[in-house]
């Protein structure tokens, strides 16, 4: 019998986490698909599902979850909703979901209830929002776990995870990161336009605790890399409340010295990300694959708060215009040796590994508290 493994994804970020392991799975035998939501679903975040449809030998499943403005709350109403109505039809061997974001939140809720077996990829990590919350209840909703490194998976069994159930993978990204990215540096300037020889890689996602500062936050980050003279490709913000404030901002920056991009196809970023001068702001991207790639980064604000240490990792509030300055006079340009705390880009081959473990099928689904000395 073939099993079947659905990955949940609801963002450009996760696919590119999900990706490396679906595409091994798929070739290692497994009945693979894909149930696409949140933001691949809307035109003002790039329609990023045709990213995933893009992926051959594999079956994609579209589920609109949201319009412009839902409160999370909304959200996660609406895709208990319809990913409940999916499971009851197709009933995965397998549901995959990654991170903190709210679709994962819910689809790891709906398996627990439908005693449907479940892996969480990056639980046990910290970052301070509210998405540090979703985060541990999607660990504690899910059957199993594969985390980045040894650390997180000490998190995971504070919160009650068998040893057993726990597996150190990497983060999957780097996978992609480790390798070549397929396409040129002149392919990614063609494609998205990016006139500039020279040029630092801003992301700067809304912090949902913080929706009332986001506006001025992104003046204060944003005004201070305009002056600064340097140049920027911008990959805009998520959906998340507080978005609004930031594409405002987006918005009134200079065309000739910032290249704003609503998405990008994964290999493609990853090739910007090694060829770029520096990052700045607040994706996981700055604390995870920019290290990676021995990247310098500016880690601005709150969003990724106790993620990861690095020393190519630096950090500032976003309304520090002296501290941004510093960054981007000093930084600008230098690499650093690679850090590889987080994985050394083999991820999808242990996640295989663990699949083909006869023990991973054969755990129960009922779940009990594991206490550990």
């Amino acid at each position: 019998m073939t099993r079947s493994i659905l990955f949940v994804t609801g963002t450009r970020a996760d696919f590119g986490k999900l990706e490396p392991l679906a595409i091994a799975a798929r070739d290692a035998g497994f009945n693979v698909s894909f149930f696409v939501t949140g933001m691949h679903m809307l035109d003002l975040y790039g329609l990023t599902k045709i990213e995933v449809r893009r992926v051959t030998g594999v079956a994609v499943h579209e589920f609109l979850n949201q319009r412009i403005g839902d409160p999370q709350d909304t959200v996660l109403a609406k895709t208990v909703a319809g990913f409940s109505d999916f499971v009851v039809e197709h009933r995965p061997d397998l549901v995959v979901i990654h991170g903190d974001r709210v679709e994962a939140l819910a689809c790891a809720l709906v398996c627990a209830m439908n005693y449907v077996r479940s892996a969480h990829i990056e639980g046990g990590e910290v970052s301070g929002t509210i998405d540090e919350m979703f985060r541990h209840c999607n660990t504690k909703l899910s059957t199993h776990h594969f985390v980045s490194s040894e650390e997180a998976k000490r998190r995971v069994m504070v919160l009650g995870e068998p040893d057993a159930n726990v597996h150190v993978i990497g983060s999957p990204e780097l996978d992609f990161h480790a390798g070549p990215s397929g396409v040129t540096l002149d392919e990614v300037r063609a494609r998205y336009q990016i006139p500039f020889e020279e040029f630092g890689i801003a992301t700067f996602h809304p912090v949902t605790s913080e929706v009332g500062t986001m506006g001025a936050q992104a003046q204060g980050l944003f005004g201070a890399m305009e002056a600064s003279g340097r140049n920027f490709v911008v990959i805009a913000p998520n959906n998340d409340p507080g978005s609004e404030a930031i594409f405002a901002t987006l918005e009134k920056l200079p065309r000739e010295r910032f290249r704003l991009l609503p998405s990008m196809r994964f290999a493609h970023f990853s090739e910007l990300m090694k060829h770029a001068a520096c990052m700045v702001g607040n994706s996981s991207a700055g604390v995870r694959e920019a290290p990676f790639l021995g990247l310098p980064s500016l880690d601005v604000g709150t969003r990724q708060t106790n993620r990861a240490e690095a020393p190519s990792i630096f950090k500032a509030p976003a309304q520090d215009s002296a501290a941004i300055a510093n960054f981007l006079a000093q930084e600008w340009g230098k690499r650093y040796p690679r850090h590889t705390a987080f994985g050394s880009g083999r991820a999808a081959e242990l996640f295989i590994e663990t699949l083909n473990d006869v023990a991973f099928w054969e755990s129960g689904l009922q779940k009990t508290f594991a206490d550990h000395d």
